[in-house]
């Protein structure tokens, strides 16, 4: 997962033996160049606010001035724009990120409420009418100057600049609104400090290593919270069904019940953004800006992936049936599946069947390992190197990074580590686009990825998880766009998750993989050519079910934002039921779907869209992942380009034809006939 760029996841590894062993990359950067943010106290974010507002105002003030018709003036006015969003940028960069992941409550609190002012003035930004004209008057010298003029002009007619003056203030209401609900809904999830109680008889099925990091209370009993590398091994291993079901019924409410009213109020305003803006539902209004167009496209595709998953997801479940009443001696007919315990016995199936066990293959992924690893394959891919540098940090177990090309030495940007769980941190994998870079200004683009991992080693989803943040952290570090508004991951939504998911592959690549023994600090096992081929078939085990759960997600946050307003939790329950497993009772899973209020609204669908162009630029690198001329293609054409042209075109300048369908659909189905 991407964050916004544009504004309109037991014995333990130290920090420091992590940092030691990530010291054979060098640390020569030089120092005036690099790319960094500061790290500033609660008192400091206040004050860093304030000043921002008022030089931005300032700002835009001179630019209303600037006649923006004549071509000296375009000129001037287009290069004021850019400096101004820089100015912006180097302010709510930091202050976003230390508000989903400062170990201080006081700093994300004050943070959030400069966030809050920020959007505000964003808000107001985009309602200018001097503003507006003297876009609509500049005058553009290439497609990179058009697009970029386009998009703007979008940007200020979606806030409702060609509105009457009534209509317009109620866009500006429902829009700053809108801010302040993502914002307490994020929060409710991130700041939730239940703890799950299971007496030891009910841990029965864990391994010593996770037990070893777990806290108790004064009786004995293990107190579990909702941070990924403890729930997630725990509804894989545990054998206590009824502890699975309370867990995973606990993990699904994490966010409510204040979420639940929350997610309505979203759905009602946007809503009603829509019809303000003269659109019959919010998801035309947002498709129109995405490369799908509009909801029948999207109707069509959803229509297409479940015809291809639907019966493989029936079959692997009855598969789980029979699998489960051998093991336990049972009538298959009354050896039912339940919700709960899907992964549990998928990963029995995969550690019979294939000799694949996720815990075991912590042996072969060392945290401090992969993270060098991942490093040093996209080095190698893409003509990068990475130089750790000593910089203010927000926590002691962050790292950061300059970004160099390897050939000329150029520094491109720099990167932030922050990996491990911690109370009050954003709770899942994502990367956050910190800083923009501009060519234009000098200014080298910032990335951060924040994880929630176990310390000591990954598994095999782990890694894969590691991989996809890691690219969309390389598609905001390499970018270098022109001007800041099209940069690093500014593409289109359906897209933007394209880049990141065809880096997950190189976590099942004979190539990628036989290098990580060579970044271990201590010798690790080798995933031999056997190993990998029953890893890549429990892999496509339960691919259905997964698919298919993808599937409900995307129908479901389209239909949220259709036409017909519909109630968040009603509609859930109804659509889950209808699911071979049904509705899963006592749950409010809208109230922690983070997607449905972030700028992932009505636009789920991508995940799956992306997948499609993913795996169609996978096919580019043939035989050998480890290419670095295809590497460098993808940097090229792709990463380096941010949103300076349509995903479509940048896709055919990558592929060097159109877009296809047929290796996602072969994945699904054996068949490329789609």
């Amino acid at each position: 997962m991407t964050m916004i760029r544009r504004l309109p996841l037991m014995a333990r590894f130290s920090v420091a033996v992590l940092l030691a062993g990530l010291a054979v990359l060098t640390q020569n950067a030089v120092a005036e160049e690099r790319a960094t943010i500061p790290v500033p106290g609660a008192q400091a974010i206040t004050t860093m606010c304030g000043q921002g507002l008022a030089d931005w105002k300032a700002r835009v003030a001179a630019m209303e001035e600037i006649k923006a018709y004549t071509p000296d003036g375009s000129v001037q006015f287009m290069t004021e724009w850019n400096r101004l969003l820089i100015s912006i940028d180097d302010v709510i960069g930091p202050v976003y990120l230390l508000s989903q992941v400062s170990p201080d409550k006081a700093v994300r609190d004050s943070a959030e409420a400069c966030d809050r002012q920020i959007r505000a003035f964003n808000t107001d930004l985009y309602l200018n009418d001097k503003l507006y004209r003297s876009i609509r008057l500049s005058r553009t010298k290439d497609n990179v100057e058009r697009k970029l003029r386009k998009d703007t002009l979008n940007d200020f007619e979606d806030a409702g600049i060609t509105l009457m003056p009534k209509k317009r203030e109620r866009m500006r209401e429902i829009r700053i609104r809108l801010d302040a609900i993502q914002q307490e809904f994020s929060r409710n999830i991130r700041e939730n400090k239940t703890r799950v109680v299971f007496s030891p008889e009910q841990m029965r099925g864990m391994q010593d290593t996770y037990m070893t990091g777990l806290k108790k209370d004064s009786a004995g009993n293990y107190l579990l919270d909702f941070s990924y590398p403890v729930y997630l091994p725990f509804m894989r291993y545990a054998d206590d069904a009824e502890a699975r079901r309370q867990y995973q019924v606990e993990f699904l409410n994490r966010g409510t019940p204040k979420n639940l009213t929350l997610l309505q109020e979203a759905i009602t305003l946007r809503h009603e953004m829509a019809n303000l803006g003269g659109y019959r539902s919010y998801a035309d209004y947002k498709l129109r800006r995405r490369m799908a167009h509009k909801p029948g496209m999207v109707a069509t595709f959803l229509d297409q992936v479940q015809k291809a998953t639907q019966v493989a997801e029936i079959n692997e479940l009855d598969d789980l049936r029979r699998y489960k009443a051998g093991a336990s001696g049972t009538d298959s007919s009354r050896s039912g599946i339940a919700r709960w315990d899907v992964a549990y016995w998928q990963e029995k199936v995969r550690k019979e069947r294939f000799d694949v066990d996720q815990q075991e293959l912590r042996r072969y992924f060392p945290t401090p390992a992969a993270i060098r690893w991942t490093l040093g394959i996209t080095e190698r891919l893409f003509g990068i190197s990475f130089q750790k540098a000593d910089v203010p940090l927000w926590h002691e177990d962050v790292m950061y990074f300059d970004v160099l090309d390897k050939s000329s030495g150029e520094l491109l940007g720099g990167i932030y580590l922050d990996l491990f769980p911690r109370e009050g941190k954003y709770g899942h994998a994502a990367a956050f686009p910190v800083r923009g870079g501009s060519t234009l200004e000098g200014r080298k683009p910032i990335s951060a990825l924040v994880t929630n991992f176990n310390r000591t080693s990954l598994d095999g989803n782990e890694l894969e998880t590691l991989l996809h943040e890691f690219g969309h952290v390389l598609h905001g570090v390499l970018s270098k766009t022109r001007y800041v508004e099209q940069s690093g991951t500014s593409v289109e939504r359906d897209f933007v998750e394209a880049p990141s998911q065809m880096l997950e592959e190189w976590a099942y690549s004979k190539e990628a993989l036989a290098l990580l023994p060579d970044y271990c600090a201590a010798s690790c096992p080798r995933v031999d050519d056997d190993l990998l081929r029953r890893i890549n078939q429990a892999r496509k085990y339960g691919k259905g079910m997964f698919y298919a759960r993808q599937l409900l997600y995307a129908k479901y946050d389209m239909a949220l934002y259709s036409e017909k307003e519909n109630n968040a939790m009603t509609l859930w329950e109804n659509m889950e039921a209808q699911t071979p497993l049904g509705y899963l009772q006592g749950t409010q899973f809208p109230g922690q779907f983070n997607h449905t209020i972030s700028g992932y609204a009505a636009g789920y669908y991508g995940y799956l869209w992306s997948k499609v162009l993913a795996l169609d630029m996978l096919s580019q690198f043939g035989p050998d992942l480890m290419n670095p001329q295809v590497g460098m293609r993808d940097r090229n054409a792709i990463l380096e380009r941010g949103g300076e042209a349509y995903a479509e075109e940048l896709l055919r300048a990558f592929l060097g034809r159109a877009p296809s369908s047929k290796a996602f659909y072969r994945e699904l189905t054996g068949s490329g006939d789609q």
